[in-house]
Formats: C-alpha cells, sequence, structure tokens
C-alpha cells in the first residue's frame, strides 16, 4: 500500500530574530525550485527546513524573555519537529531505495 502524498506546510508567520541571529529567506529559497532539477528542488527543501527550525528558535528565544507568546512557540516548535520527523522518513526511504536499485542486477 503506497503512503499518501504529504501537502507542504503552510509558511509559519514571519518573526522578529533574536538579536546576532542570521535567518535564510524562505522565499528566495523557494523561487528556485521550479527552474532548477531534482538536486534544487532538495536543496530547497532542506532551506525551507532550516528557516521553519530557525523561526521556531527564535519563537521559544521571545517566549523565554517574556516577549513571545508561548502558545505560537509550542506551535514553532511542533511544526519544525514534524517538517523534520518527515524529512527523516523520505530520507530513510530515498537511500533504501537507492540501496535497492544498486542491489539489481543487470
Amino acid at each position: 500500500m503506497p503512503i499518501p502524498p504529504i501537502p507542504p506546510t503552510p509558511p509559519s508567520p514571519p518573526t522578529p530574530p533574536a538579536a546576532g541571529v542570521a535567518t535564510t529567506g524562505a522565499s528566495t529559497a523557494t523561487a528556485g525550485a521550479s527552474s532548477g532539477g531534482f538536486s534544487n528542488a532538495i536543496l530547497n527543501a532542506v532551506d525551507q527546513l532550516q528557516s521553519v527550525q530557525n523561526s521556531a528558535s527564535n519563537s521559544a528565544a521571545a517566549a523565554a524573555g517574556g516577549q513571545g507568546n508561548v502558545g505560537d512557540a509550542m506551535i514553532a516548535a511542533s511544526q519544525a519537529s514534524l517538517d523534520t520527523q518527515v524529512t527523516q522518513a523520505l530520507v530513510t526511504k530515498a537511500l533504501a531505495a537507492f540501496n535497492q536499485i544498486m542491489g539489481m542486477s543487470f
């Protein structure tokens, strides 16, 4: 039974970065996905995952400092965790498929 595709997660609302924290732009990363190949799509997905994780980290730091909403921080952390788990599962499936193809005899 095939696994149904997972819809992309909606972008999280922008949060102000903490002082001294560099962030990556997800909007520029997703713009190049349609013009490139498979490798560009993978790189853009990893960039978007990093952006979601940075957003969750910034939300948690703001909530810990008393300037943010704890509920928003928990939602961002859950979204980052879920995105990381999905990415891990996709990498595992891709490696298994690659190993299966490499094991074929022609």
